[in-house]
């Protein structure tokens, strides 16, 4: 796959593990004395809550209603970044944060992100003085060295980095680098982990309600979607990192309580690399609705994004409107030389930003992350990707206090090892539409069996991304995935009838 390549591999770091969901379950039934700190969550905080705690030696459980990663946590935009948008809107500590955030990424997960370089074209002098000025903060924010320090390119060195850029009227643009990562992987990567760290994370296993006891929360009772059954579980402290849902978990145990969140969609379209023709990625720098978009290579595509649409309640799985589409293909066409059209999009996808409960237009609503804690649980909310680390910090530094538990050094150097070479392979091979061979079959099993992937969609959305790279070719791959799946866990033929179907309609809303 193009780029491909250029994803470091450093080798485990010595803290991964394989994940077994049976053997998470065994200990889980196993274990009668209450937990140390019990997460509700297995996106990018909550998986970062469990691999904080458990570092720290508190023993930690973690609890998912879908599979990890599911929501929001594997529909990003791809980027560890500080935010250059933010810059506008005078949000200088938001940016500094996350750019001190990206920087220990850059260091302690090598081989699970890469350099990205941006241009910011400029179609007039005064825009690339202004994009200039603007970026020379970004460097300062981020102590940039030389390398990686923002300049200003002519329009022929623009042209010769992205030759599919618009030629008409351009004098130059700015280049600037932030990190690209792959979301899905690296929240899987977190949660190898916290399982080396001993910490039990069970997917498909939702919280149906809070055990309360003298006004405090001491567990949950969770279904295992798996098994069919009902489990409760009891901890000293509970964390809940339920994303867009952490408001419907709060209001388990107080119905009253006032939202804590608001919502905004933000969707995304892939196209062929041949739209954008190399290996810089164009930041358009102000859209109609006043925010910018990124138009990314990607495991060998281009992504396109991001829409910011305010949505009143949290799904599941939001889907790309025809506006959404309409929007991002309208906007990159404004600075490429060959525009997209709908017949061009390969996949588009969503995901819910959970904000904070601020007035305002969500565009303009900070990034910033809140804390409460009530009762026995710790609500964590708000943020992004790139902060994830610190929202998990600041989480488990409360609970810690919350259930009385000892005090334990700062662990937030914790490092990640890099993902397994042969899911890239099955991705490829999905993507480019050719037949699954024997590996592919022995790297599905695989995945199964080690990484608790459960169903079709666990498999082409997100131990692999062939769903969201390509959503028609990934179809091709389903029954195959669903046949070896079913030979590990001992399904039947109907549930392989079930999965087949089940993805082919979900693949029909990533298509446009």
């Amino acid at each position: 796959m193009p780029g491909q390549n250029k994803w470091k591999n450093t080798g485990s770091s010595g803290n991964v593990a394989h994940m077994n969901r049976e053997s998470m379950r065994t200990r889980l039934d196993a274990t009668r004395e209450p937990w140390d700190v019990l997460v509700i969550g297995g996106g990018a905080t909550g998986l970062g809550c469990a691999l904080d705690a458990a570092a720290r030696g508190f023993r930690t459980v973690l609890v998912e209603a879908r599979d990890f990663a599911a929501g929001t946590s594997s529909r990003s935009t791809k980027l560890f970044h500080g935010g250059v948008r933010y810059l506008r809107g005078g949000h200088v500590q938001l940016v500094a944060q996350s750019l001190r955030e990206r920087e220990h990424v850059r260091h302690h997960a090598a081989g699970l992100v890469r350099d990205m370089a941006f241009l910011v074209p400029a179609y007039g002098l005064a825009e690339r003085f202004y994009f200039s000025a603007g970026l020379r903060l970004y460097d300062v924010l981020s102590r940039a060295g030389a390398a990686d320090r923002s300049h200003a390119v002519s329009r022929d060195e623009a042209l010769r980095l992205c030759p599919t850029l618009q030629p008409r009227g351009l004098r130059g643009g700015v280049i600037y680098h932030d990190l690209q990562f792959d979301d899905a992987r690296f929240a899987m990567e977190l949660a190898r982990a916290a399982a080396a760290r001993e910490a039990v994370l069970l997917n498909y296993a939702g919280v149906e309600e809070l055990m309360i006891a003298r006004g405090r929360v001491e567990g949950v009772v969770v279904r295992d979607a798996a098994r069919g059954d009902t489990l409760s579980i009891r901890a000293r402290v509970v964390i809940n990192a339920a994303g867009v849902f952490a408001d419907e978990i709060r209001r388990l145990a107080r119905p009253q309580a006032a939202p804590m969140l608001r919502f905004s969609r933000g969707a995304h379209i892939v196209l062929d690399n041949s739209f954008l023709g190399g290996e810089t990625a164009v930041l358009v720098p102000r859209t109609d609705d006043d925010r910018v978009v990124f138009v990314i290579p990607w495991r060998g595509h281009v992504l396109v994004g991001t829409t910011d649409t305010p949505v009143d309640t949290p799904d599941h799985d939001p889907s790309a409107t025809a506006d959404d589409v309409n929007f991002l293909i309208e906007h990159a066409a404004r600075y490429l030389m060959h525009a997209p059209g709908r017949h061009d999009v390969k996949s588009a996808f969503a995901g819910l930003r959970p904000l904070p409960a601020e007035k305002g237009r969500t565009a303009n609503v900070r990034r910033d992350h809140r804390v409460e804690v009530a009762g026995g649980m710790v609500t964590i909310c708000g943020g992004k990707w790139t902060t994830y680390r610190l929202m998990a910090h600041d989480a488990v530094d409360a609970a810690a206090k919350e259930g009385a538990l000892a005090s334990r050094p700062d662990t937030r150097a914790e490092s990640l090892g890099a993902p397994p070479a042969a899911n890239a392979r099955l991705e490829e091979q999905i993507v480019a539409g050719d037949a699954l061979d024997a590996d592919d079959v022995a790297e599905i099993t695989r995945i199964a069996r080690d990484e608790m992937a459960l169903t079709v969609e666990d498999v082409l959305a997100r131990r692999t991304r062939a769903l969201f790279l390509d959503a028609r070719r990934s179809v091709a791959a389903a029954r195959v995935v669903a046949e070896t799946m079913a030979g590990v866990s001992g399904r039947d033929a109907a549930w392989i009838e079930h999965e087949v179907e089940s993805f082919a309609a979900l693949a029909d809303r990533y298509s446009v």
